[in-house]
């Protein structure tokens, strides 16, 4: 007897619990959203290089600094590049008083060409004179051949001259450009020893002391927008598809804990992180904390869509990922919305249909 009441007793139960995991699906709103852990930085945040090598001089600025587009930062000395600005300094004047100065070689070559002119001209002379002459039948010879050699000559001289001078010309402007180009040249590597702000914004960082070494390879500042400040999102890659510009963000910091603050997908960027196979998905505050941070960090839900008075059933009822269990068998649903509890039901079953939970 006491046997019998025992296995009516556990029956009851069975029946009650298959009786509990019979549902009917229920209409409610229901929000799709993506999760993302959330890092802030600040807008066109860079860190600043030296395109130089030598001895940190001096920081012009300090951390949390306010900085203007131009201004400097940091100074960096070598004595190499001010040498060699004297030196190309130097070149072009002698360069500049080689071609244009008192000194000129040009002028040289023009009183050159002006002596070899006036020569040039009385040999014609005295070689057309001697020339008529004996074209006469008057004078000698040998008197005609030397004025015809002493015209030949001065005119290959004057042509010489003139050769001479057009390509010292351009050797002298080859020379001049050269030692102005090594002297801009060299004026720009001695402005690179300092490091100016390419932005208006902020100083968040500087990574060395005076009397450190520079070299091209290692950043010296950290410099960022001070006003702006976006929201950086990891999105895992089986989500990335669902995220488009404008959809809503809610964000939750860390440092914030009891505020919920409301932003918008800024930009997607497209290139996917092979090391955690996330992609990074920029936000901007609709209305930012009174206080930000770089590196302030938490966590957001991206809005993917909402709707009001929907069908859902709970994720749990599924079998199969796309059928549930009614008292006629397993039907297939069309699914829609979701989140983490909840999923919609466009078509399949309706809201008197009873669903059984799957044994699992």
């Amino acid at each position: 007897m006491k046997t019998r009441i025992i296995a009516l007793v556990i029956l009851l139960f069975i029946a009650c619990s298959k009786e509990e995991d019979k549902i009917l699906p229920e209409k409610r709103s229901l929000t799709e959203s993506v999760y993302s852990s959330v890092t802030i930085q600040p807008d066109s945040l860079y860190e600043a290089y030296s395109t130089v090598a030598g001895i940190l001089e001096s920081n012009l600025v300090e951390e949390g600094d306010i900085t203007r587009k131009g201004t400097a930062l940091i100074q960096i000395i070598n004595n190499t590049p001010k040498l060699n600005t004297q030196n190309a300094k130097l070149a072009l004047d002698l360069a500049r008083e080689n071609y244009k100065g008192n000194a000129a070689v040009l002028l040289g070559i023009e009183n050159e060409i002006r002596a070899a002119n006036l020569k040039f001209h009385n040999d014609s002379i005295n070689y057309f004179r001697q020339k008529n002459l004996w074209d006469q039948n008057i004078g000698s010879k040998v008197d005609f051949d030397t004025k015809k050699l002493n015209f030949e000559l001065s005119r290959n001289n004057l042509r010489l001259l003139k050769s001479r001078y057009d390509r010292t010309k351009n050797e002298l402007i080859t020379i001049l450009r050269q030692a102005e180009n090594n002297y801009q040249s060299s004026l720009i590597n001695t402005a690179d020893f300092t490091i100016e702000s390419k932005i208006n914004g902020k100083v968040y960082a500087l990574y060395k002391n005076p009397g450190e070494l520079v070299t091209t390879l290692e950043p010296l500042a950290s410099i960022g927008s001070d006003a702006i400040f976006i929201v950086e999102l990891l999105v895992d890659e089986v989500d990335i598809v669902k995220i488009n510009l404008a959809q809503p963000v809610l964000i939750i910091l860390d440092a914030y804990k009891n505020e919920v603050f409301e932003g918008h997908i800024s930009k997607i960027l497209p290139k996917k992180d092979e090391r955690n196979q996330t992609f990074i998905v920029e936000a901007l505050f609709v209305k930012p904390p009174e206080k930000l941070y770089p590196g302030l960090s938490g966590e957001a839900n991206i809005i993917i869509d909402q709707r009001d008075e929907v069908l859902t059933i709970p994720k749990e009822y599924l079998i199969e990922e796309s059928k549930v269990k009614t008292d006629t068998g397993l039907v297939t649903v069309v699914l829609g919305l979701q989140n983490l509890d909840y999923i919609e039901i466009i078509s399949g079953i309706d809201e008197s249909t009873y669903i059984y939970k799957p044994e699992r």
